[in-house]
């Protein structure tokens, strides 16, 4: 993977050593366009109210995050940014000012490629730095130790957010019996910051976003979770703070799938290198909704590639058996997890050139992951596959496959096996993370894909590892085979908060549809809220690498119209413009790939028409669109859609008028 950077370092304006003048109190550093303003405090005052190095933010001049202090603690009574245990306070040796623009090549994201510019900040103290960075959509800052070859612990950090309003907030709530332990799905609250925690729970999951009385919206993110645990977020006066999961000290393996879980923790975060970066945090600014899905932060500031040509990592869509409960229909046998059931999804997925099937839960020992059930010929399954140009992914307990790695990486990576789905991971700790980077390491030396299921929100291992083609943590389709949330408002509120992070495997395609009133839980033939279009539009709207069929191939194959237009929509793209959005109610996609443009416009259950220009084609030119909406008639179902083409140039507009739950997509390519 080529990777491009140009760094340019500007004139120090402010760099001092001791045994000069002190460094100042307060330092202001600007993003390249001077509209995002951050202070840094680097000594005790009245502004700060503490010892601590602390932080303030304003965007065109208006006050967004007060101050906030940041440090450090490590288990010895070192307090990095803060006041040490004799009581000294924080001290700077050395402060410089740079300037750096990355190019960076991202050929599995939502843009092949893109450039990120910043202005710089950085600390030099005794045994650590503090890198503060302004970009003109956000600001970041990270912890880096140089502290010689041996181990430090660390007890915790302070990560702080206070905000000078009680302003909107969107909140994503942990829940259940363990908050810092379960599968980082849930849906979103919206209240005051001040209201945090008036429910079941008191603990939220990162990204969390703040609509501020001025028209901004301020999102809370990190990025490059090495060896480190990710970032809950509490109450603290006025805004929020870090939580983290503390390291666990012994475990206990629950038998219900052989998944591993903490019995007990011990008193620190981290137990790590002396010397190495520490994961950035993230405060995102905008002033327009449409930026927001867009944000390629958290993918700039995590750790490069480190596989060397990732040119053998394939993106695409998957058939997938257990949402539908292997739902096959007019067959002459048993559906089921056996090799007749496969071999029908495998035909169905090259009928429709769909890259992949899953093989879920079911086709191995449950404590083994090199034991194949006697129902299931794997290799059998993996030629046939091959022979009809699908691959085979199976799905694994990531703490199962990982007693037995390496030898499973090499044995099914011989046998035809394109990846793995692994799941049940379920935290975020020192360990967990240690977990994902190892698994992802053998799978790439091994060419195996990931799709990471039971696992936190993504922050930018994509781009550390490209095999990773896609991460749960999202409020995704399985949620309805046992619930009736407001799967529609969700779908147009996460696209500016989780999937800010990075992919979404959603698990979207469900060809029965529901109106709000009409909508009936079922476990084994299970609904999707809203239309039809709404649900062929995310296949444009979410960003899903390797982007699921959810339902059963008979369902699609009653369809095969709608079912061939979602299938010639492509999962990895050149260019992504969003073209109309509204955090919460609306969002309309355009993307670009080879040649063709994509657009998928979402709504909430408000229905709604949405006018968007088509400047982005090339001007001078026509083109030919093909459009899936929902025409809405006394005796249709939600299931109901028509596919139409009409002559577009880019001095048009398109106006989507879309049902309750509703959306619309449409394929553009030049006449």
């Amino acid at each position: 993977m080529k990777r491009i950077l140009k760094l340019i370092v500007l004139v120090a304006v402010a760099a001092f050593v001791s045994g000069c003048r002190e460094v100042p109190a307060q330092m202001v550093l600007k993003s390249p366009d001077g509209r995002l303003a951050v202070t840094v405090y680097t000594a005790a005052g009245e502004l700060t109210g503490s010892a601590d190095l602390a932080y303030s933010l304003e965007y065109d001049g208006v006050q967004v995050v007060n101050v906030s202090p940041l440090s450090m603690t490590l288990s010895d009574g070192t307090v990095l940014g803060g006041m040490n245990a004799e009581g000294e306070e924080f001290s700077v040796r050395k402060a410089s000012y740079g300037a750096r623009s990355e190019t960076i090549g991202a050929p599995l994201y939502r843009q092949s490629s893109f450039t990120e510019s910043c202005n710089d900040l950085l600390l030099q103290c005794d045994g650590y730095r503090i890198e503060f960075r302004a970009y003109d959509s956000g600001f970041a800052y990270r912890f880096v130790t140089e502290m010689g070859d041996g181990v430090i612990e660390v007890k915790d950090e302070q990560s702080t957010f206070h905000f000078s309003e009680d302003a909107k907030s969107w909140v994503a709530y942990s829940w259940g019996k363990d908050l810092i332990a379960n599968s980082f799905q849930a849906t979103y609250t919206s209240e005051t910051i001040s209201g945090f925690g008036s429910g079941d729970s008191d603990v939220a999951l990162v990204p969390l976003a703040v609509e501020t009385n001025s028209g901004l919206t301020v999102l809370i993110c990190e990025s490059d979770l090495r060896s480190y645990p990710g970032m809950f977020l509490t109450a603290t006066d006025g805004g929020y703070k870090g939580m983290f999961a503390h390291l666990p000290d012994s475990m206990y393996i629950n038998p219900v799938r052989c998944q591993k879980k903490v019995a007990t923790r011990e008193d620190i975060i981290a137990r790590t290198e002396a010397s190495r970066t520490f994961p950035w945090r993230i405060v995102l600014v905008s002033d327009d909704d449409r930026k927001l899905p867009v944000n390629n932060l958290v993918y700039a500031l995590a750790e490069p590639s480190r596989i060397e040509d990732a040119s053998w990592v394939k993106p695409g869509q998957v058939a997938w058996e257990w949402w539908n409960d292997w739902g096959l229909r007019n067959v002459d046998f048993t559906p089921g997890i056996n090799n007749e059931t496969y071999k029908a999804y495998i035909d169905f997925a090259s009928k429709f050139g769909v890259e992949y099937v899953i093989l879920d839960e079911g086709w191995s020992a449950k404590d083994d992951i090199m034991t194949i059930k006697d129902c299931i010929d794997l290799p059998g399954l993996a030629k046939y596959a091959a022979e009809r140009n699908v691959g085979l992914i199976i799905w694994a307990v990531a703490n199962v496959l990982d007693d037995k790695l390496e030898e499973a990486c090499a044995y099914y990576s011989e046998m035809g096996i394109k990846g793995f789905k692994t799941d049940f991971i379920d935290r975020d700790d020192q360990e967990s993370m240690d977990l994902i980077y190892r698994i992802c390491d053998a799978a790439a030396r091994h060419h195996l894909v990931l799709d990471l299921h039971g696992v936190n929100k993504p922050a930018g291992l994509n781009r550390t590892f490209p095999n990773v083609v896609n991460f749960e943590g999202v409020f995704g389709m399985e949620e309805l085979k046992w619930s009736n949330p407001d799967q529609p408002s969700y779908d147009v509120t996460f696209p500016f908060l989780r999937m800010v992070q990075g992919p979404v495997d959603y698990t979207q395609g469900a060809f029965v549809n529901a109106t709000k009133e009409g909508f009936e839980i079922d476990y084994y033939e299970p609904m999707g809220q809203g239309t039809r279009a709404h649900q062929a539009a995310t296949y444009v709207v979410f960003d899903s690498p390797l982007a699921m069929l959810c339902d059963t191939p008979s369902n699609y194959m009653d369809d095969p119209e709608c079912t061939s237009f979602i299938t010639s929509i492509p999962t990895v793209f050149e260019k992504t413009e969003i073209l109309a959005a509204d955090l919460g109610s609306y969002i309309v996609t355009a993307r670009h790939a080879e040649g063709k443009w994509y657009v998928g416009a979402l709504t909430d259950w408000n229905s709604r028409e949405i006018t968007v220009p088509l400047s982005f084609l090339e001007d001078g030119r026509q083109y030919r669109a093909k459009i899936l909406e929902y025409t809405p008639k006394s005796n249709e179902t939600p299931s109901s859609h028509i596919i139409q083409e009409i002559t577009l140039t880019s001095a048009d507009e398109m106006t989507f008028r879309l049902a309750q739950g509703g959306g619309a997509a449409m394929i553009i390519e030049e006449i």
